[in-house]
């Protein structure tokens, strides 16, 4: 990994960056990907420290071309050389669901690493595209290579913010936006029209 996705692999958010940025009734500009690793036992292949992390897309800078949250996200677990002969489960908790490209390069992931399963869990979907075919068929495409793909709910934003992110006072609970759970049903419903072809 370049050291410009490790600048961002950080264990916890603060609060109103989580806020901003997963927020289902919003459109911010960056993907944030927290991310959990379930393996056999310690010391089976991935980094002390790096069962859990944050991860962030990097806008172009220059010649260099923009990288998504997912391609990092990639490149960290193919970094770790995991044994595989053992599964290893990624669990993602995503701003947004990822787009056609990430979508397919997460596909062929998973077609070449069977020991490693991927559950993602989106906020929102991916709008830059407006559904076209190819990023319904990127989604399509990751479910077919195994993927679990699912719209965020109540229970997902909460395990996020218990998780990932670092609280201004001791016990801090989540406290739901006034449409998350309208938003979340809204979405899911697209979700699975894509998913099942519609």
């Amino acid at each position: 990994m370049d050291a410009g996705a490790e600048a961002w692999d950080r264990h916890l958010l603060d609060e109103d960056t989580f806020t901003e940025n997963f927020r289902n009734d919003d459109w911010p500009s960056r993907t944030y990907l927290c991310y959990k690793v379930e393996g056999p036992d310690q010391g089976s292949g991935v980094p002390l420290g790096q069962d859990k992390g944050i991860l962030h897309n990097k806008p172009a800078q220059g010649p260099e071309p923009s990288r998504h949250a997912e391609c990092y996200l990639l490149e960290q677990i193919q970094s770790w050389n995991l044994d595989p002969k053992l599964h290893y489960g990624v669990t993602c908790f995503l701003s947004w669901s990822p787009c056609a490209k990430c979508a397919q390069k997460m596909a062929r992931f998973l077609q070449e690493n069977s020991h490693v399963s991927l559950k993602l869990f989106a906020s929102r979907l991916y709008t830059r595209e407006r559904w076209d075919e190819d990023y319904k068929e990127g989604l399509r495409t990751l479910k077919r290579a195994g993927a679990s793909i699912a719209i965020m709910t109540y229970r997902e934003f909460e395990h996020c913010w218990k998780t990932f992110v670092l609280h201004d006072q001791e016990g801090s609970c989540f406290q739901p936006w006034p449409f998350l759970h309208k938003e979340s049903q809204k979405f899911s419903e697209k979700l699975q029209a894509i998913l099942q072809g519609a």
